[in-house]
């Protein structure tokens, strides 16, 4: 039953074409999917809009890569290797990007929202700021609001009904065509099973239109079923599935490796102009599939971050510098 959601990794990046609104599984430099995002870079995806609770270094990839059009989001960066997004911030400088700024809480409410199946969510949150200042609307100011898979309005006002609770703020929905995943383990018929913390990543399965799980293992459905309360997404709300072990890498996979800081720093030091990042993009994606680029990093490196399984986290990471 489950053999006919098996893909590869190319086939995965296929599924996501030009002009796809896409979000992503884990927090900031945790569990993103980055085997699927370089073969998205090397396959020269276009127009992309990513709808993200926050960005991380996906998001600097592919922004850095020239893939994407549109990031709703509220924050872009690489914690403590690099604390905010360098190429992101050159494209907006040049108004290459739209950017559709919401708070951390209201990008998570967007996503609840299209879960749920209601088109908006009802908050309070950022009440008298500037996401709020109608001039900085800026898929407003570009045209692009529909009222299809672009909101009508980016906000609304209205007053409590029920309780006198005064001023509510009603924020649309997340629309999103796919989600990518990047998880510990994924049954052959889709069941997730995240271990550690699983953010955002049931509300962002359910509001996508199409699911795309990738993992380190995909297992047999009946050892998931043994302790079903451990699992995370159920397989009916996932439509593909792959196994690409370290395909999170240089972001972190909880009980598997750690972050590799000094990739990411290493990015971030290089990437602060076009041609720094497209000289990056030549060493590290271009010319690899996913395999040559676990051999180009090389065993020692991906030993070193390699978790133990009673802690969880590598013992070969110097931690603290």
């Amino acid at each position: 039953m489950g053999n006919n959601k098996r893909i590869t990794l190319q086939q995965a990046a296929e599924i996501i074409r030009d002009g796809s609104s896409l979000t992503f599984s884990g927090f900031t430099i945790w569990r993103r999917p980055f085997a699927v995002v370089f073969e998205l870079i090397r396959q020269g995806r276009k127009g992309l809009h990513l709808i993200e609770v926050n960005g991380g270094p996906q998001t600097e990839f592919l922004v850095g890569a020239g893939c994407v059009d549109i990031w709703e989001s509220c924050w872009v960066g690489h914690e403590l290797y690099g604390k905010y997004g360098a190429n992101l911030s050159r494209k907006v400088g040049n108004r290459e990007i739209i950017v559709e700024d919401y708070s951390h809480a209201e990008m998570l409410f967007r996503f609840a929202a299209a879960a749920s199946g209601a088109p908006f969510a009802v908050t309070q949150t950022s009440l008298g700021t500037d996401i709020h200042n109608p001039e900085y609307d800026m898929l407003g100011r570009a045209g692009l609001r529909d009222g299809k898979r672009i909101a009508r309005h980016k906000y609304q006002f209205t007053e409590d009904p029920f309780f006198d609770a005064g001023a509510q703020v009603l924020i649309p929905a997340a629309k999103v065509d796919v989600a990518v995943m990047c998880v510990q383990q994924v049954g052959e018929e889709g069941t997730v099973r995240v271990s550690g913390q699983y953010y955002s990543d049931p509300e962002a399965a359910r509001a996508a239109d199409i699911t795309i799980v990738m993992a380190e293992e995909i297992v047999p459905e009946e050892y998931l079923r043994r302790e079903s309360d451990r699992n995370t997404i159920p397989g009916f709300e996932v439509d593909y599935i792959l196994e690409c072990p370290f395909g999170a890498h240089p972001t972190g996979m909880f009980g598997r490796y750690d972050v590799d800081g000094g990739f990411l720093k290493d990015f971030y030091g290089r990437t602060r102009t076009q041609e720094g990042f497209d000289d990056f993009a030549r060493e590290w994606i271009f010319g690899l599939d996913h395999m040559g680029y676990l051999e180009k990093l090389g065993w020692p490196r991906m030993l070193s971050l390699k978790a133990n399984t009673a802690l969880n986290y590598s013992t070969g990471v110097k931690r603290g510098q």
